[in-house]
């Protein structure tokens, strides 16, 4: 009987990713097609007036920077929509959890951290998109600042499993995730005066250690190779992001860059990092 339930339990996991895993399939492939047809139709004199970025003064990027498309630079956009993926992922496994009451998974019994994480991803993907198709500093303030709302949604996941005796009301949540939007907001202001090198190293380190602390504290439970895949990916996307920057390998106008496999690599890390606390062994 234990084996049968087991089996169902199983099963029921599969079908509950699954679907997910379609619709933001579909979402994506729509948002391509969408994309598409801006970078077609429209010209790039919408980013005139704009100041431009340091990092396009500096050709930071191996992909070349075609001011005449409205995408600058194509690869590098597109490439985002691998956080998009993600995103719309993450926002539907919160509202199968939604539904689901009677669970003893931590994070599923709190759906909105998973909106907020969902909206992150989705946010990320907009907002370095619009750099590298705009190569525009403002563009690059909100690619920064996206980059920071993943890490900082995964240090609030992180916090509220590592603390898992304190059980949040549902008022207690709502303020926790509005806390996580305001210290996003102020990252702004925070990520001018303190250089990334320093804080998204901190942020990742944290992260991990929370990661960690909480794996010895439910092993049973947890997988540990997720985190080990996370941080793999993480270390290789670092190393392929570091030689384009340097142009070792560049081809300007190939299909394959650097930045944009850094992209798709450090979405399936993040991802990672959120599936080690929201899939369980039982």
């Amino acid at each position: 009987m234990s084996f049968i339930i087991f089996k169902n339990s199983q099963l029921m996991k599969k079908q509950v990713f699954l679907g997910p895993i379609l619709r933001a399939a579909y979402f994506t492939i729509a948002m391509i097609a969408a994309w598409m047809c801006l970078n077609t139709f429209l010209s790039s004199s919408i980013w005139e007036g704009m100041t431009v970025s340091k990092s396009a003064l500096n050709v930071e990027y191996c992909e070349f920077n075609n001011v005449e498309k409205l995408f600058h630079q194509s690869m590098n956009t597109y490439s985002n929509l691998a956080y998009f993926f993600f995103g719309v992922l993450i926002l539907n496994i919160a509202s199968t959890d939604h539904k689901n009451k009677n669970t003893s998974n931590r994070l599923e019994r709190f759906p909105l951290l998973s909106v907020f994480m969902g909206i992150c991803f989705i946010y990320l993907s907009f907002g370095s998109a619009f750099f590298h198709a705009s190569l525009t500093w403002v563009g690059q303030r909100m690619d920064m600042n996206g980059t920071y709302s993943i890490s900082i949604g995964l240090l609030g996941i992180g916090l509220y499993h590592v603390f898992y005796k304190i059980n949040l009301t549902n008022r207690q949540k709502t303020l926790y995730i509005i806390a996580l939007g305001i210290l996003i907001l102020a990252f702004f202001k925070i990520h001018l005066m303190v250089t990334s090198s320093i804080l998204l190293p901190v942020l990742i380190l944290t992260n991990l250690v929370l990661t960690m602390t909480h794996y010895f504290q439910f092993r049973k439970e947890r997988f540990i190779i997720i985190p080990i895949l996370s941080l793999i990916l993480m270390v290789i996307a670092v190393k392929i992001r570091t030689l384009d920057v340097q142009k070792v390998g560049c081809d300007p106008h190939s299909w394959y860059q650097g930045h944009s496999v850094w992209h798709l690599l450090t979405a399936i890390s993040s991802f990672c990092s959120y599936a080690f606390f929201r899939f369980t062994k039982i």
